[in-house]
């Protein structure tokens, strides 16, 4: 069960961080893989080691998602190279206007954060679910997984610090897989999202280790810590899997329990 060897998965902001960690993931299980962001020399370098680690193929593509003709530069590629795919992760995004109150916060940055973090996720699905339905018609694959990443902030408010736009782009990815889920249900594409709780990342930890965050994790963490590199991979490993083909429009929070609570 979840032996990935010949399908690929195709994965945005896999330059660093959780992107990067759950792309290791997916080679550790054997699957070829489509590395998309927009620093292609991180993606080289990637590519490089874990085709000698794993044997694997590995095809890096500088990709702008929120560039229509980017990403269906990045596709045509991953066609070229491979002929299929059957794994797209939605991870690229970020913010701006973090820490800036709601009455406060700039249009500007709110019209940045949503282009960043949702309107891409709408046209990387739009564009690698019509491929994969194509592919699926033909015979050229047999399944399709679209995995998008959201955020325990798409699933709830914060006290820790403001950040309206990024919630509320998080929590529209979420209910967009419900709604993708249901539309592309009988076409064989299955459609989730995962929401990630606070992970050590380069962007992160300078401000997950502040006196702060330490203490706001130890009263509102269940675990009492923050996740580890690679604690995401096992979720993104199960919903990408072909065996997983029943598994659709579903919410995953993979937190600690921060959202049980």
């Amino acid at each position: 069960m979840f032996n990935y060897k010949g399908k690929v998965v195709a994965i945005t902001g896999a330059s660093s961080g959780l992107g990067k960690q759950m792309a290791e993931g997916y080679a550790q299980c054997g699957a070829n893989l489509v590395l998309m962001a927009r620093r292609v020399e991180r993606l080289e370098a990637s590519a490089k080691e874990w085709e000698a680690k794993y044997g694997v193929q590995v095809l890096p593509v500088a990709c702008d998602v929120t560039s229509t003709e980017s990403i269906n530069k990045a596709l045509a590629a991953a066609d070229a190279k491979f002929g299929h795919v059957e794994v797209i992760v939605n991870d690229a995004g970020g913010e701006r206007g973090t820490g800036t109150q709601l009455v406060d916060y700039k249009k500007e940055d709110w019209e940045f954060t949503l282009n960043l973090d949702l309107t891409s996720v709408f046209e990387v699905t739009k564009i690698f679910a019509g491929y994969m339905k194509a592919n699926i018609e033909a015979g050229k694959q047999t399944y399709g997984r679209v995995i998008n990443i959201a955020s325990i902030y798409g699933l709830v408010g914060n006290t820790a610090i403001p950040t309206i736009a990024y919630h509320a782009t998080k929590g529209a990815v979420v209910n967009f897989s419900r709604g993708a889920a249901a539309e592309l249900a009988k076409s064989g594409i299955t459609v989730n999202a995962i929401c990630p709780g606070y992970f050590y990342t380069e962007l992160t930890t300078e401000t997950l280790n502040s006196d702060f965050f330490q203490a706001f994790a130890n009263q509102s963490v269940p675990m009492g810590r923050y996740g580890n590199s690679g604690e995401l991979n096992s979720a993104a490993i199960f919903l990408g899997a072909e065996e997983s083909s029943y598994v659709t429009g579903q919410i995953i929070a993979v937190d600690g329990g921060y959202t049980c609570v």
